[in-house]
């Protein structure tokens, strides 16, 4: 696990399945516009949530790029899901600010219930196709943006699904 220390917030990296982070108040869930089950993180938190999720999502949707929106946890160990829309890489333009705005509305409605510790997939570098190098650099960055602000949020742990993957979060987030 890679970890840093930015104001009150630590910050960090592991690799492992973001529907399984008993520990955390908050998971991020990489949604669709709809914010129904569909494949990739998305996917795997609805099946491990069971359909209520789904459920209580669709009066919530559609949302749009760089939005984020909350629900409860349902069949999950956390209280809460936080749903974002990434962009699509090459196509939701300016896909940086997009990106960097899903996670920063996530830590703030994070903030606003009082969630103490909130897991991250890397938010649409699946299927929507952005660069993993490139969004490492904008997520973390805009993370540690928001962190002055922050007085619940105490732990933002990054759960990337390869090795690969978590190695280069580490690489970016001891660049900082």
């Amino acid at each position: 696990m890679a970890q840093r220390q930015f104001d009150t917030v630590t910050v960090e990296t592991v690799q492992g399945d973001i529907a399984n982070q008993p520990d955390l108040g908050a998971i991020v869930s990489a949604a669709n516009a709809e914010l129904r089950i569909g494949g990739g993180v998305a996917g795997a938190i609805h099946r491990a949530a069971g359909p209520g999720l789904e459920k209580e999502c669709i009066p919530l949707g559609p949302i749009r790029p760089g939005k984020a929106v909350i629900s409860g946890g349902h069949n999950l160990p956390n209280a809460h899901v936080i749903h974002c829309l990434g962009p699509v890489y090459g196509r939701d333009e300016p896909s940086d600010q997009l990106l960097a705005s899903c996670y920063r509305k996530a830590l703030l409605l994070a903030e606003k219930k009082g969630i103490v510790a909130i897991g991250f997939p890397a938010i649409s570098t699946g299927v929507f196709g952005y660069p993993i190098e490139e969004a490492a650099a904008v997520t973390l960055k805009a993370v540690v943006e928001v962190t002055p602000s922050l007085d619940a949020v105490r732990t933002i742990r990054f759960v990337l699904f390869s090795d690969a993957d978590k190695a280069v979060f580490d690489e970016a987030l001891m660049a900082l």
